[in-house]
């Protein structure tokens, strides 16, 4: 009766194998009484994109996997209990190495690995499978989580459906969408990388442009013969790549191998009613940990402290040497080391560095972006000093720059603004920075955060709560800075205010809003600021106000009204608005057609409009183009009917795949200068004061402008006093690129990818103006140098895998007005040199073990970017002709 009871038993079993083959099964089914003895290997690559002649850098495990049934439910074949044990573990070179550049070389699994680790991975542990699907992992909680994750790798692979179809799973990556394609014994699972729903998260940089873009795919490969698994064969990829430069790039490859090299009796069931108590009585120290990858913090040994670090670097945060590409580097460098350093410790370098490098340090500090960096400057610095100014001011503008602000940021300049400030720049500052803020916190989904209202609130009812024009000025500028959808009948409001100040701030803030955004009524009102319908306004409030119309999808009538006032507006200004229009054309802006379209009519385009003469201009043209981001840049030069600089507009913009980057803006105004050499002004601009200034806007942030004189007597004192030296607007370090995640690979070996860029840099301008000679100069200074690193690290505890990919350059980028007015018409020469660079790219990839044994392999590639003056109009050209003849 015995051997009846178990043949019948072994009938149904192999019936059961049939039924699979035959797709009957929701998954693969053990048999009972069976070991299963695979081999299996996993490896990670790690290497830039397109590869390299020395080969990847990586390592290799691989070991014996022995598997058997432990329980089944008697009413379902597919809901089993696998016990898996893994033995015979080796681990290697995942690429070919010499026999001195292999450091696994001599060294035995247990040595690397460690007695304790080693024995843990060895210890079975239990899968619960139902439908082929992982209901629960049962481990020791004991066990150390690299080694519990390298076990989730292993049962991940055995989780399939013999079915063709799209479902959800949860594996070691996390909760995925899993499409499955089955084919005569092949099944196909394409893992939708870009659905999991993982533990660990990262963050990237505010702006596309400088941004990082990541592309994923996971493929497993199933042979199934007799219904089970003979083979799997898996690969994921992951690449990652600068937006702005597509050839900074690394690539993670990751594969496992499991393949049935044979079975043998194994051992029988255990008994119990349900899955709880079979685990109790397989092993009392098992638990159920969840499928999913935990959280890993790998331990630096032997790394030095954010202190001595710190001492290691400090020269290259001279200002003598910020214009070379060491220092942003180290900048770079020292915010990986803040970022992991607690309060105290920043402290303590914050007080040690010298007066010169610690407006850099400040860069630094804030730029880690924190909590322990943020109390730390809150700590060190004093906003009530007035002397404080220059520190007070980096630490600002950096919260501006900052690639991943928290609200606890912006919490604090709230805090600042509340408080005593005892210096009016700073509390200008510090306004204007929140706008900065607001923005980019609204920009990543937080406009609804406690504290970003609050300060929304405070920044669209500043400008009516106050008669100082000043502080109405700064609520504007940070206003402009927020780009809240909520401020743009605020600006088109302010408009047509009666200060002059106003109407520009509010014009140059509409010009950077979606034209979806400028309504028909938000239209009229600007119209009527070009148009003086309702009052006379200053030339340079009236070209802002085409600008508007001309960038926010300008209707053919409006662009039809725009061209017949050329002729009868300022002399000067005709030239603009003519210059302005030829751009447009010549460019092929997007308002090119419709201003094509205007210009069919005869009444609109004539000789007599198109011909008028003068020496401002508006000019287009491309830096550099590549199939990863175009560079543009736009001089517009406003002179008044006198000869002297009314407005100097420089722009530098970025574009990759549709995204726009406002990287630089440098405007120059002066008004009032008239009366320095006895001619009379413009329309509306005859109680002008005396004054000229600078503002800049860099990477999108609106920054404080800069007074070079205001006043009559002031004026007179500097022109005594100039010694043609530019005043200084923008001098530091910027955290560019800031991009950091945690790629959980389905191994169970995690990656972790971090690109930066930093940017020394040193911005300046000045005006020089020579009555004796009867010639002004007015002149923008760029200075920088670019450091973009892109690194992915797999750190383990028994092994790190690396390599990092980066490239650098030092630059200047010089505009320079000469304006004589000695005689009528007056000459004017504008100059827009790029000297020669030097340009590198690095490779180094590593391998390195705990013992210290490593192995660093390093390319270059240098070389010298040739030097440019880049081109404007034919005109520009014969006047600068004329101007370097005769001048002085």
């Amino acid at each position: 009766m015995l051997t009846q009871l178990l043949l019948l038993l072994c009938t149904a079993d192999h019936a059961a194998s049939l039924a699979s083959a035959k797709g009957a099964a929701a998954g693969p089914r053990l048999l009972k009484g069976q070991l299963y003895r695979f081999s299996y290997s996993t490896q990670v690559l790690l290497d830039r994109a397109q590869g390299s002649r020395d080969g990847s850098s990586g390592f290799r495990i691989s070991s014996l996997v022995d598997a058997n049934l432990v329980w089944s439910d008697p009413a379902s074949l597919d809901h089993q209990l696998v016990q898996l044990k893994i033995s015979n573990v080796r681990i290697d070179n995942a690429a070919d190495r010499s026999a001195k550049d292999n450091i696994f070389q001599g060294s035995s699994t247990e040595g690397l690995m460690g007695r304790s680790s080693l024995a843990a991975l060895s210890t079975p542990f239990l899968l619960h499978l139902r439908n082929g699907k992982v209901k629960a992992f049962y481990s020791h909680r004991s066990e150390p989580g690299s080694v519990r994750n390298l076990k989730r790798g292993l049962a991940s692979l055995l989780q399939l459906q013999l079915n063709t179809g799209k479902v959800i799973e949860n594996d070691v990556s996390g909760r995925c969408t899993v499409e499955y394609r089955a084919a005569s014994g092949r099944l196909t699972r394409t893992k939708i990388l870009e659905t999991c729903a993982a533990r660990e998260s990262g963050f990237t940089t505010h702006s596309q442009v400088l941004g990082v873009t990541g592309k994923s795919s996971s493929v497993t490969v199933f042979t199934i013969k007799d219904g089970f698994i003979e083979l799997v064969e898996a690969e994921e990829t992951h690449m990652l790549a600068l937006n702005a430069r597509r050839s900074t790039a690394a690539k993670v490859v990751s594969r496992q191998t499991l393949k049935l090299v044979g079975k043998e009796a194994g051992p029988l069931e255990a008994a119990g009613k349900d899955v709880a108590e079979v685990v109790q009585s397989v092993d009392a120290k098992l638990a159920a940990v969840g499928i999913v990858a935990q959280k890993v913090t790998s331990k630096c040994k032997g790394c030095p402290s954010l202190l001595e670090h710190w001492q290691s670097v400090r020269q290259q945060f001279e200002p003598a040497r910020l214009s070379r590409a060491t220092a942003p580097r180290s900048f770079l460098a020292l915010i990986q080391s803040v970022r992991k350093a607690p309060k105290g410790q920043i402290l303590q370098v914050l007080r040690s560095a010298s007066k010169s490098v610690l407006p850099q340090v400040v860069d630094a500090v804030t730029s880690a972006q924190t909590p322990a960096s943020l109390d730390a400057m809150l700590e060190f610095l004093n906003f009530t000093d007035a002397g404080g100014l220059v520190l007070q001011e980096r630490f600002l503008y950096a919260c501006g720059f900052a690639s991943n602000p928290t609200e606890r940021m912006l919490q604090a300049l709230l805090n600042i603004a509340k408080g005593k400030i005892g210096s009016t720049e700073i509390k200008e500052s510090v306004v204007i920075i929140m706008g900065a803020l607001v923005n980019k916190l609204c920009h990543k989904g937080g406009c609804d955060l406690p504290t970003v209202v609050q300060v929304k609130k405070m920044l669209l009812e500043g400008p009516d709560s106050t008669q100082d024009e000043a502080e109405v000025q700064m609520f504007l500028l940070a206003l402009k800075n927020s780009l809240l959808p909520e401020a743009v009948p605020l600006f088109s409001r302010f408009a047509e205010a009666q200060v002059g100040a106003y109407n520009t701030i509010a014009l140059t803030a509409l010009q950077r809003y979606q034209p979806s955004l400028i309504t028909q009524e938000v239209k009229r009102t600007v119209n009527r600021v070009y148009h003086q319908n309702r009052r006379v306004y200053e030339k340079n409030v009236r070209v802002a106000a085409a600008d508007v119309i001309l960038g926010s999808e300008p209707s053919c009538e409006e662009v039809k009204n725009l061209l017949l006032s050329i002729g009868n507006l300022p002399h000067e200004m005709n030239k603009y608005m003519l210059s302005k229009v030829q751009d447009i054309l010549h460019f092929h802006m997007p308002a090119s057609k419709v201003v094509q379209q205007a210009m069919k009519a005869m009444v609109s385009h004539n000789y007599d409009r198109f011909s008028k003469v003068g020496s401002s201009s508006a000019y287009s043209g491309f830096m550099a183009r590549s199939a990863d981001v175009t560079s543009t840049y736009s001089l517009d030069i406003l002179y008044s009917g006198s000869g002297i600089l009314r407005r100097s507009n420089m722009n530098i913009y970025g574009s990759s795949e549709g995204a726009l980057l406002h990287g630089l803006q440098v405007a120059i105004e002066a008004q009032g200068l008239e009366s320095l050499i006895a001619t009379t002004p413009d329309e509306g601009e005859e109680d002008l004061e005396s004054f000229a200034g600078m503002s800049a806007l860099l990477f999108g942030i609106q920054l404080r402008p800069v007074t070079f004189f205001k006043g009559y007597a002031d004026l007179m004192s500097k022109m005594f006093s100039m010694s043609g030296e530019p005043m200084n607007i923008v001098k530091g370090l910027i955290l560019l690129t800031d991009h950091s995640e945690v790629i959980q690979l389905q191994s169970g070996l995690k990656a972790s990818a971090e690109f930066q860029g930093g940017l020394a840099i040193d911005i300046s301008g000045g005006m020089e103006i020579s009555l004796w000679y009867r010639e002004s100069k007015t002149s923008v200074n760029n200075r920088g140098a670019l450091v973009v690193t892109g690194n992915v690290t797999v750190d383990t505890d028994f092994v790190r895998a690396g390599m990092e990919v980066s490239f650098e350059m030092e630059a200047s980028l010089d505009f320079i007005t000469t304006v004589q007015f000695s005689e009528y018409p007056f000459l004017v020469c504008m100059q827009m040199d790029k000297t020669s660079f030097p340009f590198s790219e690095h490779l180094s990839k590593y391998e390195s073990l705990p013992s210290g044994k490593s192995f660093v392999s390093r390319r270059s590639k240098k070389q010298l970017v040739s030097g440019s003056e880049f081109p404007l109009h034919q005109q520009n050209s014969d006047m600068c002709k004329k101007v370097f003849d005769s001048s002085w």
